[in-house]
């Protein structure tokens, strides 16, 4: 490399660096992975100052991202390509989006995915449209416990529409499974629940599945894909349309967005399914080959009957996922999702033993749990930024009655040392 450069010796090449601002050696351990040596080197580069440590979740997710997700997406023909209406100039796009379809269908357990959606929100909102559509009915149970940025938006979708909408209060922090199956009439076209929900609880929704079906209405369930790794999936539990975020896969927290949902459900429901689907064929010399099929959408051969006015799917985001999805593999899933659990597992056992801190989840959760505070937990999440520390989601703006509950996340990207700092700063501010 310095033959190919010009320079000399390694001297040569970091020669315009004055020699008092060069460090002399970063004294590193041998067998770092690269996710460890460069959280070591931006802590050298910040002197010691790394920000905000976020156990904050709530739909959103701080996950590690392989550097190949970044250096194949940012491929030019990638990163700039425009929607692929003419596959003969697109086949390397419509591939991508092909294996992605594939690989949601393999995390959800569902037969039949599109080319993505807008976001997590809008993805629930799309499937209840669905759910309307197929079975020709008019109303819809919502579990309470869904997301509620989710669930505003259900509400926006439907509000202008002849469809009636129930939300069912939890049961503490889990759905209340007796309610949603008693909540199913015959004009329940479906019912909504999140898998782990909210508050972090994880649930098997199989016997509502069954209910749902005697009934005659479907089963929507939105989940966060890297809990699939080793939590029971929609398609196990019997669901017909799966959903989600799909942030968590190798996508940054962008302040926000722009993310990616995802959509998946049974084969006989394909027709329904909003957006864009990419098929595989073969062209007239029999080479295989990819092409957008059953777009029925606004644009195209449906218009006034179309199944959505999805304009756009978020490919390149969706590309992102389908690169981390392939670089970590099947094992690679489940023991990031091992890791997400186990680190979870430990931080609850350690917040919870706090003076005046109980966790209010009653079963299994996956990498977020609900801790009941003695104090508001908004006041005391203010208090911990002070040191660098966002401590989690206080419920008390979306749940009344719960402005002393904290739903606090941990990926694998929180260190032992850094969950044992967040019990120690929230010892500290619970009881100093």
């Amino acid at each position: 490399m310095l033959d190919v450069i010009g320079a000399g010796s390694v001297e040569d090449l970091f020669s315009p660096i004055p020699a008092d601002l060069r460090a002399k050696s970063f004294e590193l351990p041998e067998g770092m992975s690269e996710f460890e040596l460069m959280g070591i080197m931006r802590e050298k580069a910040a002197a010691g100052g790394t920000g905000i440590v976020p156990f904050i979740g709530g739909g959103i997710y701080d996950h590690i991202i392989p550097a190949a997700v970044d250096h194949l997406a940012g491929r030019a023909e990638f990163y700039t390509a425009y929607t692929p209406y003419q596959p003969e100039c697109a086949q390397g796009t419509l591939q991508a989006l092909y294996e992605y379809q594939s690989a949601i269908c393999r995390l959800t357990g569902l037969e039949a995915s599109n080319a993505s959606l807008y976001d997590g929100g809008t993805a629930v909102a799309e499937a209840a449209l669905m759910a309307l559509r197929i079975t020709g009915r008019h109303a819809v149970v919502l579990d309470a416990s869904v997301n509620p940025l989710y669930r505003e938006i259900v509400c926006g979708y439907l509000a202008n529409l002849s469809a009636g909408l129930a939300e069912v209060a939890p049961e503490g922090c889990a759905p209340d499974l007796e309610r949603l199956m008693a909540s199913i009439t015959d004009q329940t076209a479906a019912v909504v629940v999140q898998n782990p929900n909210f508050f972090g609880s994880v649930s098997d929704f199989s016997a509502l599945a069954a209910k749902a079906h005697e009934k005659g209405a479907l089963l929507i369930v939105s989940c966060y894909p890297i809990a699939l790794g080793i939590v029971k999936s929609p398609g196990e539990m019997g669901a017909d349309i799966a959903v989600g975020e799909g942030q968590s896969l190798g996508n940054t927290l962008s302040f926000g967005g722009p993310y990616f949902g995802f959509i998946a459900t049974r084969k006989r429901f394909i027709r329904n399914l909003p957006g864009r689907i990419v098929g595989e064929t073969v062209d007239k010399e029999g080479r295989r080959g990819y092409v957008l099929t059953l777009q029925a959408r606004e644009q195209h051969i449906k218009r006034h009957k179309a199944t959505s006015n999805i304009c756009s799917n978020q490919s390149l985001c969706a590309l992102r996922g389908l690169i981390f999805a392939a670089s970590l593999g099947k094992k690679g899933f489940e023991d990031l999702a091992t890791l997400n659990f186990d680190k979870a597992q430990y931080a609850k056992g350690l917040l919870s033993g706090i003076k005046g801190v109980s966790v209010l989840n009653a079963g299994a959760t996956f990498n977020e749990f609900t801790l009941a505070l003695p104090k508001p937990a908004a006041q005391v999440v203010n208090r911990l930024l002070d040191s660098g520390v966002a401590a989690g989601v206080p419920l008390g703006a979306y749940y009344p009655g719960l402005d002393n509950a904290l739903v606090v996340t941990v990926t694998e990207k929180r260190t032992k040392a850094e969950i044992d700092a967040l019990a120690a700063l929230l010892e500290g501010a619970l009881w100093n």
